[in-house]
């Protein structure tokens, strides 16, 4: 192919059915379905569309993504078989693999598959049964497809044409609506788990340190490989002596050391390290830090209070159906709260409090038998510290998230073994916070850890947690609160290792 060839811009997705979408494209006319046997082949580290079809070499090159999401793809190569060494070692280079041992004048597809491209690790050849009908919708070429390969099936619909703005029309005439712009080679890498990729991401906060590592699908899909959380109380004694302590300082750092070996252990690329209200407070957080660069080659970037909400909303509004009214979203913490309220996708507003569970379970006592009075007074001492959230009465909905939360869910469904599904999605209601409340002061630390659900480390500090919580539905005039299990790692995930590269 030339240069002369005009790159055409595409938008596409994948699911099982597609909605109005698919009700409009059949009452169309159209031509009968066109029914193919194909050979994709997949480049680990590649965006191209390599494959045989009809016995000609197809390749196309991913040139350019724009800000809607829409792909332009560009023919580089349409040769027949058998194929010529210059031309193999072109299609080599498209699939970003290394050289090959290119030993014939020319290729049959049988010599090209079994010689150079099966016996590789960086490529994989797919067999692909499709079955397309194609349409016309607004001046662009629209098709519906399916998928059949060894490792599974798949259906797509797709909008293509030359003028991006017809594209992104005619998407909209259609309804379709996905979170990201899939290519046909991306999916088939997820099918046949192909080129995942893990990332890391440590969340070191005032009373503990998250470890989440998740893994990429080619189609931009996430699965969860490690989510966990380890109790380090960073933030001990910091309110009253104004420093992290040695020991905290120690703890913390072997919970870091023992996430980059696992993180090592799962062959993770990368790893984002962040700090929160612990590290943004102590002043001598630079002891932290660079013990941690230093013996651990991970460094702890020290976030702000307004960035650290943001990123929680973020987590929250790519798992949960947020709606279209205003929503307040709020992280609790050891040392702070974060708060982001938006309308939709939208973020209005996003703020941080110094309200955390560690500094109220150190300042009132909460980590044992807690009186009425003291109660009281610990809880009118938060509502004062939450007087910001007195401007945002009308809210619609609220969504929660971090480790007080998840633990007064988990309790509430008597998990003994925490259930993200189960969790994750939980209305959890005023009454079941004051039962919990009750249940938590009338118990010290040693009593506390015998309740099923609860995690053993968070026992000293539940009680301010769920205090912190009930609070902030009271502050909204709201008796109830949906649970998300994301956070702030989750958020990181989405923004630091986006899908295309």
């Amino acid at each position: 192919m030339t240069d002369a060839i005009i790159p055409r811009w595409e938008w596409r997705m994948f699911a099982e059915r597609f909605g109005a979408a698919e009700r409009r494209l059949a009452s169309l006319a159209t031509a009968p379905p066109e029914v193919s046997d194909e050979l994709y082949v997949l480049g680990r580290k590649s965006e191209a569309s390599v494959k045989v079809r009809d016995g000609s070499m197809d390749v196309k090159r991913l040139e350019h993504v724009d800000d809607h999401g829409l792909e332009q793809w560009r023919p580089v190569m349409k040769a027949a078989f058998p194929l010529a060494q210059a031309d193999v070692v072109r299609v080599i280079e498209a699939l970003g693999a290394s050289p090959a041992d290119i030993v014939r004048v020319e290729y049959t597809v049988d010599e090209l598959v079994g010689e150079v491209l099966r016996p590789r690790a960086d490529v994989l050849v797919l067999g692909v049964h499709k079955e397309r009908v194609r349409f016309t919708v607004g001046g662009c070429m629209a098709e519906l497809s399916e998928l059949q390969t060894e490792h599974g099936a798949t259906r797509t619909v797709a909008v293509e044409s030359e003028d991006p703005d017809r594209v992104i029309a005619a998407v909209r005439e259609l309804g379709l609506v996905a979170p990201h712009n899939v290519s046909v080679p991306r999916k088939l890498k997820a099918l046949a788990g192909f080129a995942a990729r893990r990332y890391a991401v440590i969340d070191v906060g005032t009373n503990s340190v998250k470890f989440h590592i998740g893994e990429r699908a080619a189609d931009g899909g996430w699965r969860a490989i490690v989510d966990r959380a380890d109790v380090t109380r960073l933030g001990q004694d910091l309110e009253s002596t104004g420093r992290l302590g040695d020991d905290a300082i120690h703890r913390t750092t072997q919970a870091i050391a023992g996430m980059a070996e696992e993180a090592a252990r799962n062959d993770v690329e990368s790893i984002v390290a962040v700090g929160t209200a612990g590290l943004r407070i102590a002043p001598n957080r630079a002891e932290l830090i660079d013990a941690v660069r230093h013996i651990h080659g991970v460094d702890v970037e020290v976030i702000p209070g307004d960035e650290e909400a943001r990123l929680a909303y973020l987590a929250t509004a790519s798992e949960l159906d947020v709606g279209d009214g205003t929503i307040v979203v709020f992280d609790t913490g050891g040392g702070s709260s974060q708060f982001t309220i938006g309308r939709g996708t939208h973020v209005e507003e996003r703020f941080s409090l110094n309200v955390g569970a560690v500094r109220c379970m150190e300042r009132f006592g909460l980590d044992g038998f807690v009186d009425e009075a003291t109660l009281t007074e610990a809880l009118d001492a938060i509502a004062a510290d939450l007087a910001r959230l007195d401007d945002w009465l009308a809210v619609e909905r609220v969504v929660g998230m971090g480790g007080a939360v998840t633990n007064l869910t988990a309790v509430k469904h008597g998990l003994a073994v925490y259930d993200r599904d189960v969790v994750h999605g939980t209305v959890l209601d005023r009454a079941e916070i004051d039962r919990q409340i009750d249940l938590y002061r009338t118990r010290d630390a040693d009593q506390r850890r015998a309740i099923v659900g609860l995690q053993a480390n968070r026992a000293p500090v539940i009680l301010a947690g769920a205090c912190i919580v009930r609070s902030i539905l009271a502050k909204l005039g709201r008796e109830s609160l949906t649970v998300s299990d994301r956070g702030l790692r989750h958020g990181l995930l989405v923004e630091r290792f986006p899908h295309t590269t």
